[in-house]
């Protein structure tokens, strides 16, 4: 018995089985019946039962190996190869280059804080750092070196550490700030007080720069090096991870809570020395938390999260070892939106691999 497609002028093809005889020394078909109303895949279990292939449900023909967090790690690799700066590290492949390139990509995806090692102290699965006392001690010992315990609550447990900003505190800091003089030794017909002024707050990006460096985004302390050289190329590493950063906020403000229309913050200020005013666009991305395309708006760290859920999955097909695929997650809607923004495409699946021939030539 065979399956037989008929072309219909008219009409779909008719979709028959059938099966050969003999009769009177000669070969003929009859018809025994007419499937074209089943669905296509139950059709072709059917050929595939007449072929004697063997049928198992699909939790035994495939089976997940592995699965890896892929997404975040396509998108920063992924911005710092269009900004060409793995050329520019080496003009051509090498262990060292990618191991360079490797460090960066971890520097933006994994920093870790002073405190941050604390917690990740507790939380680690061999030894971890277990009883109020000791986490107690080891955090006493990182506030007092840094000087910032009046910033922060710190909870503690026997087998946990928690901590967050002060925000009270922060804000009570902040009312004591002074006033301050600009005075430049630039000519008045060449830099006037607007531009002098402006100049001096463009400050300001180079400090969020140092802040990110250092506590908000990329960590750079703790420095576990003691060589000048090596703290150098640790400083180094961390900086051109801020470079990356910088190139990924930038083209993914569309879709962060950052201000992508500055224009129209520039104008909404009254003079040059007035605090800095957010546009109408930004005020409405943080009162809504959606994005003009009616997305969620995200941080950067949290979009960060979010396509780190694209995973890559190593899939086996049956029970043979050898016959492997690698297959991702399809983007969402707001991973895709990211990935666009980065001018950056999905992954594709990894073409099918099976065991060599061992009589191949």
């Amino acid at each position: 018995m065979y399956i037989a497609t008929i072309p219909n002028r008219s009409s779909p093809p008719a979709i028959l089985l059938r099966e050969n005889y003999r009769a009177g020394g000669k070969v003929k078909t009859r018809t025994l019946g007419n499937v074209t109303h089943w669905p296509a895949e139950k059709v072709q279990s059917l050929r595939r039962v007449l072929r004697n292939e063997t049928l198992v449900p699909v939790h035994e023909a495939l089976a997940i190996e592995r699965t890896l967090p892929h997404g975040h790690v396509v998108a920063v690799l992924g911005t710092l190869r269009r900004l060409g700066l793995e050329r520019t590290l080496h003009s051509r492949p090498s262990r060292e280059r990618a191991l360079v390139v490797a460090m960066i990509v971890a520097r933006i995806l994994d920093p870790r804080s002073k405190l941050g090692k604390v917690v990740a102290a507790t939380q680690r699965a061999r030894r971890p750092l277990r009883g109020a006392h000791n986490i107690g001690l080891r955090v006493g010992k990182m506030l007092g070196r840094y000087k910032v315990g009046k910033h922060f609550v710190v909870t503690i447990t026997e087998d946990a550490c928690t901590y967050q900003r002060d925000t009270e505190k922060i804000k009570a800091e902040a009312t004591l700030d002074g006033i301050y003089v600009v005075r430049t030794s630039v000519e008045a017909e060449t830099l006037g007080t607007d531009q002098t002024v402006r100049a001096y707050k463009g400050l300001a990006v180079a400090e969020r720069a140092f802040r990110s460096l250092k506590t908000v985004d990329l960590k750079v302390r703790p420095i576990y090096h003691r060589l000048a050289d090596r703290v150098r190329a640790h400083v180094f590493l961390c900086m051109l991870a801020y470079y990356v950063e910088w190139h990924m906020r930038e083209a993914l403000a569309p879709i962060l809570f950052d201000d992508d229309d500055k224009p129209a913050a520039e104008a909404a200020r009254r003079s040059v020395v007035a605090p800095a005013q957010r546009s109408a666009k930004a005020q409405r991305k943080a009162l809504t938390k959606r994005t003009e395309d009616d997305l969620p708006v995200h941080s950067f760290q949290t979009l960060l999260a979010d396509l780190a859920t694209m995973a890559k999955n190593h899939v086996r097909f049956g029970q043979d070892p050898g016959v492997t695929t690698t297959t991702f997650t399809q983007p969402t809607a707001v991973q895709q939106r990211a990935l666009n923004l980065l001018g950056i495409s999905p992954p594709c699946p990894a073409p099918r691999s099976a065991p060599a021939d061992p009589h191949a030539p």
